[in-house]
């Protein structure tokens, strides 16, 4: 795998704080809103689908997503255990996602990251890659 650009920016949770001070100061996720074109969700676990789908906005992903301008592209990759993907939840889940206009990159079947063989594994970074730059481009 190639070593990231040094000139990226990498925030967290305690960056979405620590940038606002009082009225009128930047407010982080309000900022990333604006500068990106397209946001991507790889991967897009259970916890954070959930929370997606409804509404919860409680960290600095989050806060974006729930600002993110729907004139512009969402993706999201779900990733988790087969056990979890095939919950019912799941896929209402997702619904509500696509019902909102977001893009759904599918899971595959593949070994999964707990080691068992099933469906719910992130799609291959080239098959994202290549979905984003053919919508975007």
């Amino acid at each position: 795998m190639r070593e990231m650009p040094t000139n990226v920016e990498i925030y967290s949770d305690e960056d979405e704080w620590a940038c606002w001070k009082e009225m009128s100061d930047p407010v982080l996720h309000i900022q990333l809103r604006r500068w990106a074109d397209a946001l991507v969700i790889a991967p897009l676990d259970a916890n954070t689908l959930a929370k997606m789908a409804n509404g919860i906005c409680d960290n600095l992903l989050t806060c974006t997503i729930r600002a993110w301008d729907r004139m512009k592209p969402l993706f999201f990759c779900p990733a988790m255990n087969t056990y979890m993907w095939d919950h019912p939840l799941t896929a209402k889940h997702v619904k509500e996602l696509k019902d909102l206009g977001y893009i759904e990159i599918p899971c595959v079947a593949k070994r999964l990251a707990c080691g068992d063989v099933g469906h719910g594994a992130m799609a291959e970074v080239s098959t994202i890659v290549h979905e984003v730059v053919s919508r975007m481009f």
